[in-house]
């Protein structure tokens, strides 16, 4: 992790804020609107008339209970079974108010009216798919339930049936009636099935369905007495299809002689369902529906506002206690002395994290340049005690009389003193840079002319070396530079290479344009630079081989001036090599506008 790398957006402590904000907003959200829709929903749906349908359902499955079962006895546990899902608290009492079966505790008390009478003789809505006008519940078939081996008759015939009209084109489904019948239904538009198909055990009564004919006949004897008209009652089985084409046809016969028999067909299936009985439907505990500040709800409102408030505090305090731990570690490590250089665990990797890595990277970068600083004044004295130790010896030797101050010894002393000077004014230019106090004058400068300046002052070290010195430079490539600063820089790079090329090496000088940069290289056939002296190449004082002197290594100082002059342009400087193949370092810098049309340099 560097401080420079970009934080991903998960990783970003901002978004995990705005999402601990955004979950905590959605949270307190959820809470309210599930209390809010939880304590008067019951009511909306009641005065909306919402649970009609739960209503009309469990008075549909308790009508279907009394008309399959002689007494009430297990309604209880269908009490219960409907109540939990419904959330209704559903009762069911005699006529005279007995309570048969309730989901309420015992003892709580009725609502005040019942909501409708379970009898499944006399039905007061269809809640049953087959209801007769009569209001008898379909599934009330008493006498007319087929045995087992009726049942499979009916439906083998039904099937054969059904088969047959497939046959000839039309189709259709079977459906089992409550009696245990099997009906075949042709859907409206498929063509029927021919009477061709009909089948006597489907179209005809069975034997126990004569039976209870039989006794319905006996039962409404004294309803034809007073009509001219007498009928076979095959049409009241139940749940037979009266359809125009079906196995029965209801007849065509006065209002007073069907309610008669009507109230013959009661009498006969009387026996076979469960009393009259009063339906009772209201909410849980006799609580009104709706919303109220009941103990309840008081209770409901204070939980869910202290779940969200512990929830708040816990998710805030967690993120808190995040952020303030490495803020708290930096502060410390802050406030510890220079020398301790004391760093940070990097425990994250959002911006506390990364902060931590910065923060180290800057102790990193401090002990560096500590190191560097001691580094300097170590070789600062050592570089200007080797020519004053020289010429201090050479002046007493001569001042003893050991020595005559001849031509030979007065050159080397002169030696001796360019070099102090020259290591002076290096020392004096980097010190201006890092002050910010170097002038630069800026002014187009020739690339060609500034190449061939350079080239033409070391030819002659060159040609003395068996060096080939060259140069290549684009036609009309102007440079935006101070031009005594740039023949320095790139002398410093022309003499830095020489030095390490042996005789019959070749070192070449080339410039071109690179989009709006002026691209300057300085390459040699040297030994090169290992990887591992490339980074440290143009720090200050430093040598690849440590043990060169200043006479064959240089002072140490010559590239880091390069790279001072090179950014004071607002350019950069590259060193590339490969050992045992030379090095190539590489100038770019802001280009100027071409003034003329020069010709080209080849030196």
């Amino acid at each position: 992790m560097t401080p420079h790398t970009r934080i991903p957006w998960r990783k970003s402590l901002l978004v995990r804020l705005l999402l601990t904000s955004v979950a905590i907003a959605a949270l307190s959200v959820g809470a309210t609107a599930w209390l809010a829709v939880e304590t008067t929903t019951r009511a909306i749906q009641e005065e909306r008339g919402q649970v009609l349908s739960d209503d009309t359902d469990i008075l549909r499955q308790l009508s279907g209970f009394a008309a399959t079962h002689a007494d009430w006895n297990g309604a209880q546990t269908l009490v219960r079974k409907l109540s939990h899902p419904t959330g209704r608290r559903i009762a069911l009492t005699t006529e005279t108010g007995h309570t048969i079966a309730d989901s309420a505790a015992p003892g709580t008390a009725l609502p005040a009216r019942a909501s409708a009478t379970v009898d499944p003789l006399t039905t007061d809505t269809y809640t049953e798919p087959g209801a007769q006008l009569a209001g008898i519940d379909p599934r009330a078939v008493g006498p007319y339930r087929l045995p087992a081996a009726e049942r499979a008759q009916v439906k083998k015939a039904a099937e054969k049936y059904l088969a047959c009209g497939r046959r000839n084109g039309s189709d259709g489904s079977l459906r089992q009636i409550p009696s245990g019948r099997t009906m075949v239904t042709v859907p409206d538009g498929v063509v029927p099935v021919p009477e061709k198909c009909g089948d006597p055990d489907l179209s005809n009564a069975k034997p126990t369905e004569r039976k209870a004919l039989n006794e319905l006949n006996a039962l409404g004897a004294h309803c034809w007495e007073a009509s001219s008209q007498r009928f076979a009652f095959t049409v009241f089985i139940p749940g037979f299809d009266t359809s125009p084409g079906g196995p029965v046809r209801r007849l065509n016969v006065g209002q007073q002689v069907e309610t008669c028999v009507d109230t013959a067909r009661r009498t006969q299936l009387d026996p076979y369902v469960a009393p009259r009985a009063k339906l009772y439907l209201g909410n849980p505990g006799g609580q009104p529906a709706g919303f109220d500040l009941s103990p309840t709800n008081k209770a409901k409102i204070i939980g869910v506002t202290a779940l969200v408030l512990a929830v708040t505090v816990a998710m805030t305090t967690l993120v808190a206690i995040r952020l303030v731990r490495p803020l708290r570690a930096l502060t410390a490590a802050a406030r510890q002395p220079p020398q301790e250089h004391a760093r940070v665990t990097v425990t994250s990797k959002d911006e506390t994290g990364y902060l931590a890595a910065a923060f180290n990277d800057l102790t990193e970068r401090r002990e560096q340049l500590e190191a560097q600083r001691k580094d300097m004044v170590s070789d600062i004295a050592h570089e200007l005690r080797t020519p004053l130790t020289n010429i201090r010896g050479w002046l007493e030797v001569t001042r003893d009389g050991l020595l005559d101050l001849d031509p030979d010894l007065i050159a080397s002393l002169h030696d001796e003193a360019l070099l102090l000077q020259h290591i002076i004014d290096d020392l004096r230019d980097l010190a201006a840079a890092d002050a910010g106090t170097l002038k630069l004058h800026r002014e187009p400068v020739r690339a060609d002319e500034l190449v061939a300046q350079v080239v033409s002052a070391h030819s002659a070290r060159a040609e003395s070396s068996g060096i080939r010195l060259h140069a290549h430079t684009d036609p009309g490539l102007w440079l935006d530079a101070d031009p005594v600063r740039m023949r320095q820089a790139l002398g410093n790079l022309v003499s830095n290479a020489l030095r390490h090329t042996p005789a019959d090496g070749t070192v070449t000088v080339t410039a071109w344009p690179a989009d709006d940069l002026a691209v300057l290289s300085v390459e040699d056939t040297g030994s090169g630079i290992a990887p591992e002296d490339l980074p440290h190449v143009f720090e200050r004082f430093w040598r690849a081989e440590k043990s060169r002197s200043r006479h064959t290594g240089g002072s140490g100082l010559g590239l880091a001036i390069v790279r001072q002059f090179v950014e004071e342009h607002g350019g950069t400087i590259t060193a590339d090599s490969r050992p045992g193949n030379g090095a190539v370092f590489t100038v770019r810098l802001p280009r100027a506008e071409r003034l003329d049309g020069p010709a080209a340099w080849d030196v």
